[in-house]
């Protein structure tokens, strides 16, 4: 410090400056005379993780080579949620969650609902004839857009775009979601119909106002009049093209499409269902993703009819974790819906539950199911059966790191337009008596999690949430063919 003020005192001197104050000079010296000295800021925390993730990710030993992805396929109508229930002469009113659209009242209380707490919802509309016009109105809405949608269609674009993998994307594909696939995707013959099935998808951004609501997150609602999808039609199909395709990984999805038709139809149709899953070559792997539902009887029914216990791998979000729980009895299910980020702990105990419920957690257990991969805003968790699958702590960062990417539409993360959100510390359990003493943290340059239940690992990474998301729709979905494809199972 003295030679620094004697450096000032000199100066002063030759700029012919009366005396300096000794704080002055200890100003000038830090602020001034030091700056070559200091060093550079640190790295903010966001790109810190995603310099880690890029460290950490690495390829499968044995990747997948052939993909069949199914049942449910649609072409998406994205437009501005508010501005087009506006357009439709509807104004805010009472919110009220309707599983079933019966109106345009029901679509106004139900986007009002979920708009109010920034939570994506899907929801079938009866009528048919008031369906088509509304959506005739969304299609001609200024700023609509056409994407490729439906579960299996989104996960088939997203795997398509690895680049290294056949794709066959089995499900009712119409001229214009043909025209918007991917060149790579394989259609087979049965798939293709006259017109396409059209879903609307009303967004909303951070922030965004209707009347007394403000939308806390971005988010999306979804609805639609699909009979093609809302009857798995497709499926037969599917199981049919495996021996000729013969696939090492079978993509399922569209359960949840089917909770719009007459419980007697839905539920004979789930066991068919179920039928033809089991029927599936056990060297195969099946990973079924699920869906946002209402109602817990057909959720009771999909874990009754064994359909969990057929599949190996699921992946879900925190609606769908939770009320699989409810439906079950499992853990928390006195909770009605999450208040803000997941708890951590609670997420645990329910994928836990799940795998010790219906897992194949020992060798006396007829079920193949043995990962979980489980998303939501702000963290991803999987939780797997040990010995059954590797690469795990890939999958999570790779599946947290294209939800980044696609949010922001960027083809890496960019720093400036995501944030980190997500707890970093942690306690791993609310009921286990010996984990719900110990918290874990993480950090911006370690960045991923891993402890063990019993014979359950969990691995958890936050996600860098787009600040400004481009677009929601479809982030599940990535999501979960990301974490896949870093995925390898374990044949013993």
């Amino acid at each position: 410090m003295w030679r620094a003020a004697l450096a000032v005192a000199s100066l002063a001197a030759c700029l012919h400056w009366p005396e300096v104050p000794e704080a002055l000079a200890r100003f000038l010296a830090d602020n001034v005379l030091g700056l070559s000295a200091q060093q550079p800021p640190p790295p903010p925390p966001e790109a810190e993780v995603a310099e880690a993730w890029d460290s950490i990710i690495s390829e499968p030993t044995v990747a997948w080579a052939r993909v069949a992805v199914g049942v449910n396929a649609c072409v998406d109508v994205v437009v501005c949620g508010v501005g087009l229930l506006e357009a439709l002469g509807l104004n805010p009113g009472e919110q009220v969650d309707h599983d079933i659209l019966q109106s345009t009242e029901d679509l106004r209380e139900t986007f009002s609902y979920f708009m109010e707490k920034g939570v994506a919802a899907e929801r079938f509309f009866a009528d048919k004839e008031l369906f088509q016009k509304i959506a005739r109105a969304a299609s001609q809405y200024p700023g609509a857009k056409h994407f490729v949608g439906g579960n299996a269609a989104l996960i088939g674009q997203k795997l398509a775009s690895a680049g290294n993998l056949s794709v066959l994307l089995v499900g009712p594909v119409g001229p214009k979601l043909y025209e918007l696939l991917d060149d790579q995707i394989i259609v087979p013959p049965e798939s293709f119909q006259e017109v396409d099935e059209f879903h609307l998808i009303l967004e909303y951004l951070t922030g965004d106002s209707w009347g007394e609501i403000e939308a806390p997150h971005a988010n999306r609602f979804i609805f639609s009049h699909d009979v093609s999808n809302a009857e798995m039609k497709t499926l037969e199909t599917l199981v049919l093209s495996l021996n000729d395709f013969n696939p090492d990984l079978i993509v399922l999805s569209g359960l949840h499409m089917m909770e719009g038709q007459r419980k007697e139809e839905r539920d004979k149709r789930l066991q068919e269902v179920s039928l033809l899953i089991s029927e599936i070559p056990s060297e195969m792997t099946v990973h079924l993703e699920l869906a946002s539902m209402t109602d817990r009887a057909y959720m009771n029914m999909i874990v009754e009819q064994q359909v969990l216990t057929i599949v190996n791998s699921i992946g879900l979000n925190e609606q769908e974790l939770l009320f699989i729980s409810q439906a079950g009895s499992g853990p928390h299910s006195s909770q009605e819906y999450w208040s803000g980020t997941p708890d951590i702990g609670m997420v645990s105990d329910i994928l836990f539950w799940l795998l010790r419920e219906y897992g194949h957690t020992d060798s006396t257990r007829e079920s193949d199911l043995t990962r979980i991969h489980f998303h939501t805003l702000t963290y991803h968790m999987v939780a797997a059966i040990d010995g059954h699958w590797s690469n795990q702590i890939s999958s999570v960062a790779a599946g947290a790191r294209v939800a980044g990417t696609q949010a922001c539409g960027t083809n890496m993360i960019d720093p400036t337009k995501v944030v980190l959100k997500s707890p970093m510390t942690f306690v791993l359990s609310q009921m286990d008596n010996l984990l719900k003493t110990k918290k874990m943290t993480l950090s911006p340059s370690n960045p991923v999690g891993v402890w063990h239940r019993e014979n359950v690992s969990f691995f958890i990474t936050p996600v860098l949430v787009c600040i400004d998301p481009i677009r929601t729709v479809g982030l599940g979905d990535s999501i979960s063919a990301e974490g896949l494809l870093y995925s390898e199972r374990q044949f013993s």
